[in-house]
């Protein structure tokens, strides 16, 4: 069986417990369109993404809020152009009044140039938006480590 030559990543499924409240938080924060939705009852969803590409799908079908101690996701990251717009998707998260799990855009590693904000969205997921450079050199909130901000 040959393997797949140009494997990239889709989209990604994320469970959430209020498909509204998801939907304004994710559009609020990556600018994302809805490209189909279900709004039947019992079988809730949206599909989000931009200039026809999917990035995410989102699930109303789960309670409570995200559990860091099992297996499963460790965290979403999204990548952009510059640390300007991880910047702007910052202040827009804190008028959102969104949990930080850092104060501002933490390097990746000791000194690295490559940084992001790390954050959850409403129903706890951690997600992370990042520059691959531009992010002023400092010490990482995780010294030896490579940093996700979530470590």
């Amino acid at each position: 069986m040959a393997k797949a030559k140009s494997l990239q990543t889709g989209h990604v499924g994320v469970n959430v417990t209020d498909l509204e409240r998801s939907l304004a938080f994710y559009r609020a924060v990556f600018d994302f369109e809805v490209m189909a939705e279900g709004r039947e009852e019992d079988r809730r969803w949206a599909f989000l993404g931009r200039d026809d590409r999917m990035f995410v799908a989102l699930w109303q079908q789960s309670a409570g809020s995200f559990a860091t101690d099992r297996p499963g996701l460790h965290h979403l990251s999204f990548q952009v152009g510059t640390v300007e717009e991880v910047k702007a998707t910052e202040e827009v998260l804190r008028g959102l009044g969104a949990e930080f799990a850092y104060d501002g855009v933490v390097p990746h590693g000791e000194n690295g140039t490559s940084g992001g904000i790390f954050f959850t969205d409403p129903d706890g997921i951690r997600l992370e938006i990042y520059a691959p450079a531009g992010a002023d050199p400092a010490d990482a909130p995780t010294p030896g480590a490579p940093t996700c901000g979530f470590f």
